[in-house]
């Protein structure tokens, strides 16, 4: 596998005014979605590490405020 086949190819965006705390992108992918003391979600990276794609959109599209969004990194 190349190294290029490794580099990450989705990023997030996370509008944390617009997140309501539900938690529900931390339950589908804790990998990548956390959350704060006060229940808002944050992320130690907007790089969705390789293989976590699929999970990370579903978390994104189960946010019920629409404070997440996955994107694919144009090269």
């Amino acid at each position: 596998m190349s190294a290029a086949a490794k580099t990450p190819a989705f990023r997030v965006i996370v509008d944390r005014g617009r997140c309501c705390g539900y938690g529900l992108c931390a339950q589908l992918c804790p990998q990548v979605y956390k959350l704060d003391e006060n229940r808002l979600v944050y992320v130690d990276s907007d790089l969705i590490p390789v293989g976590l794609e699929e999970e990370a959109k579903e978390g994104a599209a189960a946010c019920p405020a629409e404070a997440l969004v996955v994107e694919e990194i144009q090269s």
